[in-house]
């Protein structure tokens, strides 16, 4: 799949485990790529493998829970690229632990990650998609956006919340053309929380039981070459998403079932559509590309 030469994406989290498999896939499709992330050794890895794929990217040292940083990456962008066609928020910061654990200022970092960093990517790249006429905005869904989990009081609340913010704010970005959705990888994939480090000591028969990255990437590619206005407020699903692409070919056509592993949760949001011509997964789409 290729985008149009001049489409620009920002990666949040990008530099290891699920953000850098999309980051890449971005890359990989012809788009430019902006990643970031607090890591240097691990952000300098990504950086190597965008250059190997022959991407063109940059890489920012940058805090989500930071709304002024957030802001000059995207200034940046902007300045280099003249747009931001999409806006990817992976980075999460999840520990494992209790309630009784949990701080007071352990809770506010996880939620300014989580939560904070995907209102502060969108505040920060909201006036730009108004002024170019449109763009994409895109949360990580999981299991934890649907179900609880022990030792996950956090990243559950950040997962529900994510739903929350993309399915309000969609009825609000209609009138500019920017759409908001979530996707979860769908597949098992490397814990969140392993570094590079940590990844490279494993064995090659743990490696096997979990899904590409860069693969499970090509979704988010699928999704953001579409136009804005035909999906918003959805989640989807990578690897269910894939398996379409890779049976039927991009273009195929669309069913819930064939996106996402939750086709009913898809088809009641379908039904809040005020009618037929509201309905976004019945507008063909011959030639999906970003603008």
């Amino acid at each position: 799949m290729k985008l149009h030469k001049n489409s620009v994406a920002l990666v949040t989290g990008a530099a290891r485990g699920l953000g850098w498999g999309i980051a890449r896939a971005f890359g990989i499709a012809g788009a430019r790529v902006g990643v970031t992330d607090i890591r240097d050794d691990e952000l300098a890895r990504c950086a190597r493998d965008l250059a190997a794929d022959g991407a063109d990217f940059q890489t920012f040292r940058s805090d989500v829970a930071d709304l002024a940083a957030c802001k000059d990456v995207v200034r940046k962008i902007v300045d280099r690229c003249g747009r931001i066609d999409v806006v990817v928020h992976n980075a999460i910061y999840m520990p494992l632990m209790t309630f009784e654990a949990t701080t007071p200022e352990e809770w506010a970092r996880q939620l300014a990650v989580g939560l904070g960093g995907l209102f502060n990517c969108t505040h920060a790249a909201w006036d730009q998609m108004k002024a170019q006429g449109g763009g994409h905005i895109i949360g990580i869904a999981s299991g934890s956006s649907l179900r609880g989990y022990k030792q996950e009081v956090g990243y559950c609340t950040i997962k529900h919340g994510v739903e929350g913010f993309v399915k309000a704010l969609s009825l609000e970005a209609k009138a500019h053309n920017i759409a908001l959705n979530t996707i979860g990888p769908g597949a098992r994939i490397k814990p969140t929380r392993m570094t590079w480090a940590e990844y490279d000591q494993t064995s090659e028969q743990l490696r096997a039981g979990w899904a590409d990255p860069v693969e499970l990437g090509r979704a988010w590619v699928w999704l953001a070459a579409q136009p804005p206005g035909r999906f918003s407020g959805f989640r989807f699903d990578a690897a269910r998403l894939v398996q379409t692409i890779e049976r039927e070919g991009d273009d195929f056509a669309f069913a819930p079932e064939k996106v996402t592993l939750y086709p009913d949760d898809f088809r009641a949001i379908i039904g809040m559509a005020r009618g037929p011509g509201d309905c976004p997964c019945r507008r063909p789409v011959h030639h999906p590309q970003i603008w």
